[in-house]
């Protein structure tokens, strides 16, 4: 059987897990990266991708820092002068926690790194709750993410731009990925404010030690 890669966009919450389960349990490898980007949980969000991609045996972990989205701004989750906005799911105005453009910037590294490990897909936990208020969480996004893919890679590279979970919910996500038997008891659970969404955060329990035939890499 032919070997399968994915890169799996690795923030260390609840979606990306599911999602790396998803394309585990489609038989992929598992190519995990990791972006620090100036968002102020940065630290934490680090520790728990690290532990995911040992739980789920990833035949590499990338750890990329950039600061360019920091600098620029714009949004609660890189600039500690501006507060945190309350969820809304009924709003149509996008919330300050909305990074300018940067599921653009993170599947571009992603993609980066699918084509130089031969990787025909990579993987985003992006959700129906998150385009609600995120313009670069709809679908119509990924649809001309993956057209910029066809065009700007070698003419033998074939990488799908997949989205799991853009057409479902947080509940959804969270019983799909209890079928899959992701490995949540490394998570905690947290209230979204303002809503009655349950969420999870990685509370980072040490995982078994990584094989030493698997890599984890930093920049």
């Amino acid at each position: 059987m032919t070997e399968q890669r994915a890169v799996i966009l690795a923030s260390g919450g609840m979606d990306s897990a599911t999602a790396a389960a998803v394309a585990q349990d489609a038989g992929y490898d598992l190519y995990m990266l990791h972006t620090s980007y100036g968002q102020q949980t940065e630290t934490k969000e680090y520790e728990c991708a690290k532990a995911q991609a040992e739980v789920f045996d990833a035949a590499d972990f990338l750890h990329l820092t950039t600061d360019h989205l920091s600098k620029i701004g714009a949004s609660s989750l890189t600039d500690e002068e501006m507060d945190v906005e309350e969820a809304d799911l009924e709003s149509d105005e996008i919330p300050s926690s909305y990074v300018p453009f940067r599921n653009a910037n993170l599947l571009s590294m992603a993609t980066s790194y699918a084509e130089a490990n031969d990787c025909e897909a990579v993987f985003i936990g992006a959700h129906s709750e998150d385009f609600s208020g995120y313009p670069d969480c709809r679908p119509e996004f990924f649809e001309a993410f993956q057209q910029v893919v066809d065009v700007g890679t070698k003419p033998e590279t074939e990488i799908s731009i997949e989205a799991p979970f853009v057409e479902s919910s947080k509940t959804d996500i969270a019983e799909r990925g209890l079928e899959l038997d992701v490995p949540y008891e490394h998570m905690e659970l947290l209230p979204r404010r303002s809503t009655s969404v349950w969420h999870m955060r990685c509370m980072c329990i040490p995982p078994p030690s990584i094989p030493e035939s698997r890599r984890t890499r930093s920049d």
